[in-house]
């Protein structure tokens, strides 16, 4: 497995899944969102994944304006918004090579392998 957390040292969901993680012997890598966010392969690698930008999407987010932003431009500018403010997404990202999961879900990492 080639596990990458994409999220925030304050997130605590982000804290229960590399603590997952950590307590399976399960090597991962954890990348802060704050310090650098998702490339542009990695973001359309997981919103593949996923099901799309919907899914991803965190309506809790503090950002609302961003976010507002995002829902109404036009589709084709969706993801260099989301690029550009990535505190818009749900947190963790969890990357398993082309697997990936948005929020906390060891429902599904339990069936990675």
């Amino acid at each position: 497995m080639n596990i990458q957390i994409f999220g925030t040292n304050k997130c605590f969901d982000t804290k229960k899944a590399m603590r997952y993680f950590k307590e399976r012997n399960i090597k991962y890598q954890f990348i802060d969102m704050k310090e650098k966010g998702m490339s542009k392969g990695e973001y359309n690698s997981v919103k593949q994944s996923v099901g799309g930008l919907d899914a991803m999407l965190d309506e809790k987010c503090k950002d609302r304006d961003a976010l507002a932003l995002i829902k109404y431009i036009a589709d084709e500018d969706k993801d260099e918004k989301v690029l550009e403010n990535q505190k818009v997404l749900k947190t963790p990202i969890v990357r398993n090579g082309k697997q990936a999961t948005v929020g906390y879900c060891p429902e599904i990492w339990k069936v990675w392998n």
